[in-house]
Order: structure tokens, then sequence, then C-alpha cells
């Protein structure tokens, strides 16, 4: 064997030569159609969330900037909402936002969710926000729009790719829009999110798998008031709501003032 390999490894053969080339440009190929199945999947992906992010109506629109014009407020105050600790100061943020747009004559909440461990995914909960809005003809379901403080964090990533970041860099810092859309943005992300990690040759973290970031923002939900606003707390289900005790809440995010871009 030993004289085999030293004689293949002296051979200057054509036949020799030429399975060196012939291995090589195999090389070469197997390498350019990776690269041209990534760039594919790339540009794929950007344009999902695109059209993910343009699905967007009048009433979006609207909460949209009564949101922008309060963030625009609570950011001309100096932004001190409260001189409290950290994670009070974050609860204080969102009781201004609800209360606020609650002026401004929506039916907005605070809202937490919370779901249990799975052999996929660990349990957790999520804080956010929401508008529930009563449509004109009753024989119609209300329209629920979600408002998320700190979208674009919830999907950066430490080690993330250029590809990746790139696809993060076009989320909004505050998103505003309903479930549907939501679902589409946060599919297009998980499925990006794992693309990444597999390129980088690393495993995917249980809570950037996509039914765990489903379960932030499109499982069942509490909605609860600010203690300023002594009014019945409810919880919102994908079939309806019904009366809940409310409960103390938590932020799981930073707030960043007073730059605002909203969708």
């Amino acid at each position: 064997m030993e004289l085999d390999f030293f004689e293949f490894e002296n051979d200057h053969s054509p036949n020799a030569q030429r399975f060196v080339e012939e291995e090589e440009e195999e090389d070469e190929e197997q390498a350019g159609a990776t690269a041209a199945e990534s760039k594919a999947f790339w540009e794929e992906q950007h344009q999902l969330l695109k059209e993910a992010m343009s699905r967007t109506g009048s009433t979006e629109a609207r909460i949209r900037r009564d949101t922008e014009e309060a963030l625009r407020r609570m950011g001309s105050a100096g932004d001190l909402v409260c001189t409290c600790s950290r994670e009070c100061r974050r609860n204080c943020v969102l009781n201004n936002i609800v209360e606020r747009l609650r002026n401004a004559g929506y039916d907005s909440a605070i809202c937490k969710s919370k779901w249990l461990r799975s052999p996929d995914i660990p349990s957790g909960e999520h804080i956010y926000t929401d508008v529930v809005v009563e449509p004109k003809d009753k024989k119609k379901a209300p329209v629920r729009v979600v408002i998320e403080l700190n979208f674009r964090s919830e999907f950066e990533m430490a080690r993330g790719s250029r590809d990746y970041n790139s696809l993060v860099g076009r989320l909004p810092e505050v998103f505003v829009g309903k479930p549907e859309r939501l679902r589409g943005v946060v599919k297009v992300m998980c499925a990006a999110a794992k693309r990444c990690m597999k390129e980088n040759k690393m495993h995917m973290a249980p809570w950037r798998k996509h039914k765990y970031m489903q379960s932030k923002w499109l499982g069942t939900c509490e909605r609860t008031l600010p203690p300023s606003l002594p009014l019945p707390a409810v919880v919102a289900d994908r079939t309806g709501s019904r009366p809940a005790r409310p409960r103390a809440s938590m932020l799981t995010f930073d707030l960043h003032f007073p730059a605002v871009e909203v969708v």
C-alpha cells in the first residue's frame, strides 16, 4: 500500500494529471453550485420579506401613525417615563404607550403571552401591546393589531452572517401590523435564521425556532390595562375574549429613543 501511494504521488503521467484536474473541477463545481444556491435563497428571502411587510391596510396605517406620534411625544419629554429600576421602567414605557393610545380612542392593552415547555422549545413569556378594533359590520370579527416596540432586536444574532444581518436590517424597530402580516414576517426570518446557522455550521438555538418565535405574538395572550386605568382586563385568543384577573408583567426587551421607525 505504501509503495502504491508513493508511486501515485510521484506519477506525472497524463492519466494521473487528468485525474487530479477532474477532482479539482468537481470541487469547484460543487462550491459554485452551493454558492449559487445560497445566493438564490437569500434573494428569495428578501423578496418574501418585502411582500410580507407591504401587506398593510388603512386600519394598520392609522394605528401606526398614532403609535409613532405617541413615541415622538414620549421622546420629546426627554425619554424619562419614570426614574425607577430598569425592569420597572420597561413596564412604565408600555403603560405610557397604552395610555396614550387609549386617550386617542383605541382599545389598547398590555399583552402577556406565556407558553409551556415542549420537546422542541423551552417555556417562556413575552410582553407587548396591541389594539383591538371593532368593525362597522357587527357580523365581522374584531380586528387585532400587534404593536412590538423592539421588533428588530428580537431577530438579531451575535454571530449572524452578512446575508442574515442584511435581512434583519430591513426590519422596522417598531412593528405595527395584523397577526396575518406578522406571521409571514416571522416565517421568513426564522427560515433565514435556520439557513444562517446551517451555513455557519452552528447549532440552531431553540429560542430562535419558528414555534418559539410564533408563541411570542401569535398564541393566546392575557390583555391587561395599566394600573392608572381601572378597567376590567380580558384574555385575547384566536376565538374571542373572556374576563381574566390582572397579573404582573415583565418585559424582555430594551427600548431605543428618540428615533422612530414603524411599519
